[in-house]
């Protein structure tokens, strides 16, 4: 069937399910002729909502999927507020593609308290997966969280200390209890009891409870003075003031705006900004920033309540007001899928005037701002692509630009698990898609040899690259990476190791592939045709740019060195544990992170392994431990 056939058909299958849909609320699925969910709605009716994508798409990314939507699927709910919830679910699933999504995709930091230690730690991470622990944050920024650490360990005493029990070998206290940083809970100076209460007290302040804090400190002022027990008074004197301190550098708005959260969108295009200022008695305890993906071009309305679904989905609470733009789509259904998930009732309303008003206009202002400064920052990165690659392509002489570039590293311990790495750039960027790792297959174990393990992967490159020549582009067996011809190949090293390349590569220097080595120690650029290296100078965007290739090269080989390793050693001293099959090898050293960790731990250690029966890390402790006869 020609092309315009299928569409028709297509069409011709999408009208007769259009008509099939419902006139109820529920959620609707797209999927293209591969059967990937690309969009995910609810609606009031599905039937009117599903028609509204067809009758007039307006935006280019609408036309786009309504273009590749080969089926449509339903589920019918009893109310909107549940829509909201299934939506959500569906979304999370499929991660669709012209759905409203986060595209910031750092790790943020949070403040972890182990709260299933006997005196627990108020510590940074950047993780959050143990039940047993209390989280707070995310927060945006991790210098802040740091502050914050500081100002606790100054008010509440907590320890510093990072093992699960408190203390150092010496057994004495260590320097934070003479500067009263510490109750020392290592030598017995302070009781369980009285180290949970400033766990508590921690807690509350992190929880937004800033004014119980600021009375609690103030009260036990004025009882130590009152006794005369004016060092004590003194001390918690200075708490105070480092509390007000921190407190007073953030305070916004007045105490009585409570705990709420403001969320601001800004859109230009596919692009949107989302900024939510956490306001809590009237301090900013966090900003956060988020950049959004918006392939529809949808209105700031759509795009707000999507994100503070997504949002909130994954926020460890949920304030109990959050103030929103006007035009937010669907206010009252989705302050009742978010108090449904919290627990209690939270309100989603407009900010008309006073404080709220005025944060919200901050929150706006941020948005835009931050869309701003990242279009000058892609503007800058294109930029500087685009002369890192014209300096490349005069510095090597090439008549084309090096628009792919491949890089190949070695990396082996004294000849040991060889491996190497193949890592692409396209246009002056990492294309991770690309990137391909290969085992070293030849070579004699525990004798290094570079030269003859680069001209090895080098020479099954080229092989790849010419099996897929003879495959058609749409044969599922087409491995794109390898079919594409690059215009440069970099080597990692010297003369010796260009040599080994241009043997294995000499076809492709008659196809007009460059071939160039770059030597780590002053950066030397090695050309076959020349015997004087190229040196180019350090602030060049072209070297910076091979730099990058290089050591993306580096550190890909070494990750993939480092798991051949690891798996071996593992095999070697795991092996022969009594009750310790594969699963529980994984266990092991996911919890300890290497094999020399799990055989030095102590028995307590081994026993508070998440998935290890005590009866199995009692015999594993027995057996590392045992004595000879």
């Amino acid at each position: 069937m020609s092309p315009d056939g299928q569409t028709d058909s297509r069409r011709s299958r999408l009208a007769a399910q259009r008509k099939q849909l419902p006139d109820g609320p529920g959620v609707y699925l797209f999927r293209d002729e591969k059967g990937k969910v690309i969009y995910v709605g609810k609606a009031i009716s599905i039937r009117k909502r599903v028609g509204s994508h067809f009758s007039n798409p307006v935006t280019r990314g609408a036309v786009e999927m309504t273009s590749v939507i080969d089926s449509v699927e339903f589920v019918l709910v009893s109310s909107e507020t549940e829509a909201l919830l299934t939506e959500q679910g569906f979304i999370k699933q499929y991660r669709p593609r012209f759905n409203i999504r986060l595209r910031d995709d750092k790790s943020y930091p949070y403040i972890a308290i182990s709260m299933d230690e006997d005196y627990p730690r108020v510590y940074f991470t950047r993780e959050r997966h143990r039940k047993s622990r209390l989280y707070f944050g995310p927060y945006s920024n991790a210098k802040r969280v740091r502050s914050t650490l500081d100002t606790l360990g100054k008010v509440f005493m907590i320890r510093s200390c990072t093992g699960a029990e408190p203390g150092r070998r010496s057994g004495s206290p260590c320097l934070d209890f003479h500067i009263k940083r510490c109750g020392a809970p290592c030598v017995d100076y302070v009781s369980k009891a009285e180290y949970r209460e400033g766990i508590d007290g921690v807690v509350r302040f992190l929880s937004g409870r800033y004014r119980d804090i600021e009375r609690e400190l103030e009260q036990r002022m004025r009882d130590a003075s009152a006794v005369q027990e004016y060092e004590q008074a003194a001390v918690e004197h200075n708490r105070l003031r480092a509390v007000r301190s921190l407190l007073e550098r953030q305070r916004v708005a007045n105490e009585s705006v409570g705990t709420v959260d403001c969320v601001a969108i800004a859109v230009e295009g596919t692009d949107a900004n989302a900024q939510v200022f956490q306001v809590r008695d009237g301090v900013l305890s966090d900003r956060q920033s988020f950049y959004l993906e918006n392939l529809t071009e949808s209105p700031i309305g759509e795009v707000a309540r999507e994100f503070v679904l997504q949002y909130y989905a994954g926020a460890i609470a949920i304030p109990p007001q959050i103030v929103v733009q006007a035009g937010f789509e669907d206010a009252v259904a989705t302050a009742g899928a978010l108090s449904e998930r919290r627990g209690a009732k939270v309100e989603v309303r407009l900010a008309e005037r006073g404080d709220k008003r005025r944060l919200l206009d901050l929150a706006e202002r941020n948005a835009q701002l931050a869309l701003d400064q990242e279009k000058l920052k892609s503007e800058r990165k294109r930029q500087q692509r685009v002369e890192a690659l014209d300096g490349l392509q005069e510095a090597l002489g090439m008549d084309v630009l090096p628009l792919r570039v491949e890089c190949f590293d070695i990396s082996n311990l004294m000849g040991t698990h060889t491996v190497a790495s193949m890592v692409v750039f396209e246009g002056g960027a990492p294309k991770k898609s690309d990137y391909r790792r290969f085992t070293i297959r030849g070579g004699t174990e525990g004798v290094p040899d570079d030269f003859a393990s680069m001209e090895e992967v080098l020479s099954r490159r080229l092989k790849q690259w010419e099996a897929q020549q003879d495959l058609s582009p749409h044969d599922p067996n087409r491995n794109e990476s390898f079919a594409t011809l690059p215009n440069v190949v970099v080597i990692d090293g010297g003369p010796g190791q260009l040599a080994a390349g241009m043997r294995a590569l000499d076809g492709w220097q008659e196809k007009g592939v460059t071939i160039i080595s770059l030597a780590k120690r002053i950066e030397e650029v090695f050309v076959p045709s020349r015997r004087a290296p190229i040196v180019l100078g350090h602030e060049t965007p072209e070297l910076q740019l091979l730099q990058r290739v290089r050591d993306e090269a580096h550190r890909f080989a070494i990750s993939h060195h480092r798991i051949r390793r690891d798996g071996a050693m593992l095999t070697s001293a795991l092996d022969s544990l009594p009750g310790v099959g594969p699963a529980r090898k994984r266990v092991l050293l996911k919890h300890f992170g290497s094999p020399e960790a799990v055989l030095s731990a102590t028995r307590d250690q081994l026993e508070s392994v998440p998935g290890l029966p005590g009866k199995t890390a009692r015999e594993v402790y027995t057996f590392l431990h045992r004595t000879g006869d």
